[in-house]
C-alpha cells in the first residue's frame, strides 16, 4: 500500500502510516514477490542500460577494490550483480546485504559461480551488523530509494565507513534532457508498469517504480543531503540523460 501522506525525500512511499516497520515489511513483501523475475525485467525494461550503469561504478571504485584486505559493504544488494561486479575486481572481501531473504537466495546462487570475494548476508540497511569505521567502502544500487529513511540510511552509512572511506549510491534520478525527458516520463510512468506486471505477474510492484523515483529527491539536493551528513568532494555523474545518476563522496 502506497502512502501519500509521506514527505517528500523522507522514504518509501510503500507502507501505511510513517514508521519503518511497516514499511520495510511492504518493500520486503513486493521485491520478493517480482525475485524470480527481477533480473530479466531489469535488463529488459532499462534495455540493458542498468548493466553499463553498474559497471561504471564498479570502475569508480576499483582503486578502493585494488587494495589487499580491503572491505566494501554492498547495501540492498538484491540478486546481487553489482556484489559480483564488485567482488571480481576485489583483492578483499565484498559484503552484499539485503533484507529480502528470496532475493538473497538468487545472488548466492550466482556468486557460487561468478565471484570468489563476496559473501550475502540477510541485514537491514537502516541497522548495519558492521562495527564503526570497519568499511572501506559503501554501496547501493537502485535499492536505496527503498529504504524508509533516506535520512537514517545516510547516517548509517557513514557509521560503517572509515575515516576517508567511499560512498557509492546509483539510483534513479530526474531526467534533465528536455524532449527524451518527456518521452521517458510517458514510457516510465505509463509503459513500463503495465510491462513489469505482465512478465512478473505482480500487480503494482512495477507501479511502485516510478512512484518511489517520483518520491526520491532530485540529484543537487541528494548531493546536499550527503554533505550535511558529513561528507565531503561530493559529486554524482548523470547517465541517459538524468535516467540514473551515481553519487559518490567520502567520509570526512
Amino acid at each position: 500500500m502506497y502512502n501519500s501522506a509521506r514527505v517528500p525525500g523522507e522514504g518509501s512511499p510503500l507502507g501505511v502510516g510513517r514508521d519503518e516497520a511497516t514499511t520495510s515489511a511492504a518493500v520486503r513483501g513486493m521485491f520478493s514477490s517480482v525475485a524470480h523475475r527481477y533480473d530479466f525485467l531489469n535488463h529488459f525494461l532499462s534495455v540493458g542500460q542498468d548493466i553499463i550503469w553498474r559497471r561504471t561504478m564498479v570502475r569508480a571504485l576499483k582503486e578502493v577494490l585494488a587494495s589487499p584486505g580491503s572491505r566494501v559493504a554492498d547495501l540492498c544488494c538484491g540478486t546481487g550483480d553489482l556484489s559480483i561486479g564488485l567482488g571480481r575486481l576485489s583483492q578483499g572481501t565484498v559484503l552484499g546485504a539485503d533484507f529480502c531473504h528470496p532475493m538473497l537466495k538468487i545472488a548466492c546462487r550466482k556468486a557460487s559461480t561468478h565471484a570468489r570475494r563476496v559473501l550475502f548476508m540477510e541485514a537491514d540497511a537502516l541497522h548495519l551488523p558492521f562495527a564503526d569505521d570497519s568499511m572501506d567502502a559503501v554501496t547501493s544500487a537502485f535499492g536505496f530509494r527503498n529504504l524508509a529513511s533516506y535520512t537514517q540510511g545516510i547516517e548509517e552509512m557513514r557509521r560503517v565507513l572509515k575515516p576517508g572511506g567511499r560512498v557509492a549510491i546509483l539510483e534513479f534520478s530526474q531526467v534533465i534532457w528536455p524532449v527524451f525527458g518527456t518521452l521517458f516520463r510517458i514510457y516510465f510512468r505509463r509503459v513500463l508498469p503495465r510491462l513489469g506486471a505482465w512478465i512478473s505477474g505482480a500487480e503494482g510492484a512495477y507501479q511502485y517504480l516510478p512512484d518511489s523515483v517520483a518520491q526520491f529527491p532530485p540529484q543537487e539536493e541528494f548531493a546536499d543531503m550527503l554533505r550535511d551528513a558529513g561528507f565531503q568532494n561530493v559529486s554524482y555523474v548523470n547517465f541517459t540523460g538524468g535516467v540514473a545518476a551515481l553519487h559518490l563522496g567520502e567520509k570526512s
